[in-house]
């Protein structure tokens, strides 16, 4: 089991940055894949960027692509999105979520997440 606790979240104003933090429990962390989603209000959630599990292989949205960028300290069990030129439309709670295997942007194929750290950039 793992157990996901997401931070670094809050407001900023448009073209900013944040990083978020995603501390993991567990000895195992390293051989999970590491995603983070996001969901804004009235919103499916949607994946924004993944990460294999030596960090060697990642994947992005489109959406975020040239402006987020997701690493892992496997050490630290920590994963972190860096998250730059924020525009308005990057407002959403946040998750973290953990996978045994590879890449997969499917909310339903990950079996661990976290409670959420909420994102609201200011225009």
């Amino acid at each position: 089991q793992v157990q996901l606790v997401e931070s670094g979240g809050g407001l900023v104003q448009a073209g900013g940055s944040l990083r978020l933090s995603c501390a993991a429990s567990g000895r195992t962390f390293s051989s999970y894949y590491m995603g983070w989603f996001r969901q804004a209000p009235g919103k499916e959630r949607e994946f924004v960027a993944g990460s294999s599990y030596n960090g060697a292989g990642t994947y992005y949205a489109d959406s975020v692509k040239g402006r987020f960028t997701i690493s892992r300290d496997n050490a630290k069990n920590t994963v972190y999105l860096q998250m730059n030129s924020l525009k308005p439309e990057d407002t959403a709670v946040y998750y973290c979520a953990a996978r045994r295997g590879y890449y997969n942007s499917s909310p339903d194929r990950y079996d661990y997440w976290g409670q959420g750290t909420q994102v609201t950039v200011s225009s």
